[in-house]
């Protein structure tokens, strides 16, 4: 079988679907990936993973007609070329213009993943719900010949299915991208109470509510510290250094910029946060619960799913300031309940994200088991 993975980012191929590449290629399977704008690095690294890999145009955040119509060609070109037995796509474009790029072969199999509804499922203005609009009907037109939609949660499936994008007959469910427990390894939390929220510098990350809940917990307790870490992002959803720089005028929070590997941040952190407005599954918390660290999340679609609580953690309400406060509050005046929640964080991962348990069931779903 020839299989073609096809993504947005370069770095997700590594750092989210680098052991699904591998694990296909392990079925004597041929894999080629494609993303937009790699680098030397970048291809080596996916090269090194045992897969080609071949680069085309798309405008990741952009609403460009013109763009859009010169990713689809891409892909149409690219796919009459490689003549695929099987296409993965992940993340709006590329399945969206995969999908619409596939039917060029009859005889290939599309599936699409769906890591999460992204800025365009969030209601708004007129102009919101317009882009709203249109995004489910590009997705339902594109998706009718695909084989399978694989969501990373229950509750994105229920809304393709409530909104007539797919039928249920054709949707599934896995439990996120997984994670590498043996890259991510269980470390002593620090005493010095240090939250960490790791993001795309995005509102609907909740970035703006993490430096506001950061600013009150200070004033009762100066010795917390707060971090972020992430690069900014293009989405008409960005937050600029210069908004950040004006929301966090207090110092409340230190910006400690993006990075190619989370683990230092991740191990100097007792608890790690993530004031989500929506997810697929978020990669991030699970990298943290794999290290052991207690999760103050969301009660959102894909965050709710990586807490027990009480348990590994909190789910507080989206976009509550003051519930945030509290939780964090919480963390610093019951520091006996961290390694309780670490642990439990640890075994949930362990029994459910496990990454190689993950990248199993999508195999069985594609029919490459």
């Amino acid at each position: 079988m020839k299989v073609l993975v096809i993504g947005t980012l370069p770095s997700s191929l590594h750092n989210f679907r680098g052991k699904l590449l591998q694990h296909i290629k392990s079925k004597d399977n041929q894999v080629v990936a494609l993303t937009s704008g790699a680098n030397t690095s970048d291809i080596s690294s996916v090269e090194e993973l045992g897969a080609e890999y071949i680069d085309y145009p798309v405008n990741r955040s952009g609403l460009s007609p013109t763009q859009d119509f010169k990713t689809f060609v891409a892909l149409h070109n690219i796919f009459k070329k490689q003549q695929p037995n099987v296409i993965l796509a992940y993340t709006i474009k590329p399945i969206i213009w995969g999908a619409f790029a596939a039917r060029c072969l009859p005889n290939c199999r599309f599936y699409a993943l769906v890591t999460g509804l992204g800025f365009a499922f969030q209601k708004g203005g007129w102009k919101k719900n317009l882009l709203m609009k249109l995004v489910i009907f590009l997705y339902k037109t594109a998706l009718k010949r695909a084989d399978k939609i694989i969501f990373q949660n229950p509750d994105n499936r229920q809304v393709f299915i409530d909104l007539g994008i797919v039928p249920e007959y054709k949707t599934a469910v896995v439990n996120g991208s997984g994670v590498d427990i043996t890259h991510f390894e269980v470390k002593p939390l620090p005493s010095t109470p240090t939250f960490l929220l790791i993001a795309r510098l995005l509102g609907d990350k909740g970035i703006r509510e993490y430096i506001k809940a950061a600013n009150i917990v200070k004033q009762k307790y100066p010795e917390a510290i707060f971090q972020l870490v992430g690069p900014e992002d293009p989405s008409p959803d960005g937050i600029s250094l210069e908004e950040l720089t004006s929301l966090n005028q207090n110092n409340s929070v230190d910006y400690l910029g993006g990075t190619d590997d989370v683990r230092p941040f991740i191990e100097g952190c007792s608890i790690f946060v993530l004031p989500s407005y929506h997810e697929g599954l978020p990669r991030t918390v699970l990298e943290a619960m794999a290290t052991g660290r207690p999760i103050l999340t969301t009660d959102v679609p894909g965050c709710r799913e990586t807490v027990i609580y009480s348990e590994n953690g909190w789910l507080v309400e989206k976009s509550n300031v003051e519930q945030l406060a509290e939780k964090m509050t919480w963390f610093i005046e019951n520091q006996a309940e961290w390694q309780r929640m670490a642990k439990a964080s640890r075994e949930m991962v362990e029994d459910k994200f496990d990454v190689h348990k993950v990248n199993a069931e999508l195999l069985k779903i594609m029919e490459l088991h």
